[in-house]
């Protein structure tokens, strides 16, 4: 027979996740463990954070998160690690802890083989719950590819897909242009 599945409340999560040497990720009572990164994945994803910061560096209420900031999404009864997250305005922070935000309004994920399906089917699902967010942006790992959801009103969110090094990625909750180069920068 199979193991048993062991389901946690929230609060278990929590206080499991603040003591642990490693990150997991909860969903709805179950505990997942974060998978581990390629050497790309996270040269993107610092290149992302040098291009964010500068995206934000004028914007004195907007804040940006690496992926040691958890995501609480209540409507999903889950917690996650986007890659990057964007706060403009006060930062909403979970009743339940003071280590995770509630109300990004974009969120950056590397797409990696073993998580871009769910990146782009039911954590996408879940995000799209999130009423502050206004963008979600999904950066290739294996080419030079940025895919954006922009969210036009509460349901209906317009695509675009830029693909080259020599294209430029317009993220519009920040009215900011990034080069791909600079993305994909010691990476292809």
């Amino acid at each position: 027979p199979l193991p048993k599945k062991q389901y946690y409340t929230k609060e278990e999560y929590l206080e499991m996740e603040a003591a642990a040497d490693f990150k997991s990720e909860y969903y709805q009572g179950e505990i997942i463990p974060f998978p581990s990164i390629s050497p790309d994945h996270s040269t993107i994803c610092v290149n992302l954070c040098w291009c964010i910061g500068n995206a934000i560096a004028d914007k004195k209420d907007c804040f940006g998160f690496e992926s040691s900031m958890k995501l609480e999404l209540a409507k999903a009864d889950a917690y996650v690690y986007p890659d990057l997250m964007v706060v403009c305005g006060k930062v909403g922070i979970s009743a339940y802890s003071t280590h995770v935000i509630t109300n990004p309004m974009l969120i950056i994920e590397v797409l990696s083989p073993g998580t871009e399906s769910f990146d782009r089917g039911l954590k996408f699902e879940y995000y799209r719950m999130i009423p502050s967010l206004k963008e979600y942006v999904l950066v290739s790992q294996n080419k030079p590819k940025v895919e954006t959801y922009f969210r036009q009103k509460e349901n209906v969110w317009t695509y675009t897909v830029v693909e080259g090094l020599d294209k430029t990625v317009k993220f519009q909750s920040l009215e900011y242009e990034i080069a791909l180069k600079e993305i994909y920068l010691s990476v292809l």
